[in-house]
């Protein structure tokens, strides 16, 4: 998302005022307020009720759309294709381009995410174009009533189906924060994984996730030793996976410790009922064609 910082001089009621300086609408004022995005004295003010004659900082941001617009909408959602190495949404308020830029130019401020990918992970990604469609769906989400689908390029030959079922938990104690394992004492996680065609040394796969864990595919596929190529956090040296989740990794330093530039998961298609509808919406890319041959 664009964050600006956008100083304006106030005098009266803080969110009165905000209205009025900004062409913002009182409840977008008071999430201003909210999402700590307004600054007096440089320090952050939570008052909604404040009366100030005086300059204060807001956090604005404007979008800036790649071009990536839905390839599937109607009136209640819309459907993204995000493409590999965009982020869904920003860290922190620092300047960057994420899939919430394309979200709010094309579907306007109340649209959001129904849900996440990860940065590397390409493909589809469901959008709510109200709160009241954005609520119902993450809720369908974890009602398991939406089912995903994935290509994965692993590393070796797979020859059989195989359902992995393997709790996972995240390692708070770890020096990589993200990173998650398979332990006994974590949640239920179940993948079924469908092999589709060997190329060369690696095996295209169809992964299908009955629970929805961070990072599920990657280290359930990583833990049967058939990792995703250009896996960069499971199976690769922690200092190596360290500089990569901090930026520090030069392209030539991926390709000679990972051995891809990006990692080969892809969201290939999405099933799930709406308000009556069926919907089945697969991804326009060509994962195979335009990822797995390189």
């Amino acid at each position: 998302m664009g964050f600006e910082p956008k100083k304006i001089k106030i005098d009266g009621r803080l969110i009165p005022e905000m209205v009025k300086h900004l062409n913002i609408n009182f409840k977008q004022a008071q999430k201003f307020v909210d999402r700590k995005r307004v600054y007096y004295k440089d320090k952050v003010l939570t008052d909604k009720k404040a009366v100030i004659n005086d300059e204060i900082e807001v956090i604005t941001f404007t979008p800036r759309p790649s071009g990536n617009e839905p390839i599937f909408e109607v009136k209640e959602f819309a459907v993204f294709d995000k493409p590999s190495g965009i982020a869904v949404h920003p860290k922190n308020l620092a300047p960057s381009t994420t899939l919430l830029d394309d979200i709010k130019y094309y579907l306007g401020d109340d649209a959001n995410l129904a849900h996440r990918i990860d940065k590397e992970t390409s493909g589809l990604v469901l959008v709510g174009k109200t709160k009241q469609d954005e609520i119902a769906l993450k809720k369908m989400f974890e009602e398991k009533k939406i089912q995903k689908y994935y290509l994965a390029l692993v590393k070796g030959h797979l020859k059989e189906k195989i359902t992995i079922d393997k709790p996972i938990i995240t390692n708070k104690d770890m020096n990589i924060k993200v990173k998650v394992l398979i332990d006994d004492n974590g949640k239920k996680a179940i993948t079924e994984i469908t092999p589709i065609k060997t190329i060369g040394e690696n095996t295209l796969v169809l992964a299908k996730p009955l629970t929805g864990r961070q990072h599920q595919i990657r280290v359930h596929l990583y833990s049967i030793g058939h990792p995703i190529v250009g896996e960069p956090i499971y199976g690769v040296d922690e200092v190596i996976a360290d500089k990569y989740l901090k930026g520090e990794l030069s392209e030539e330093e991926r390709m000679k410790h990972i051995g891809h530039h990006r990692l080969m998961l892809h969201a290939q298609k999405i099933e799930f009922e709406y308000k009556n509808i069926k919907y089945v919406i697969m991804s326009k890319d060509s994962f195979f064609k335009n990822n797995s041959e390189e």
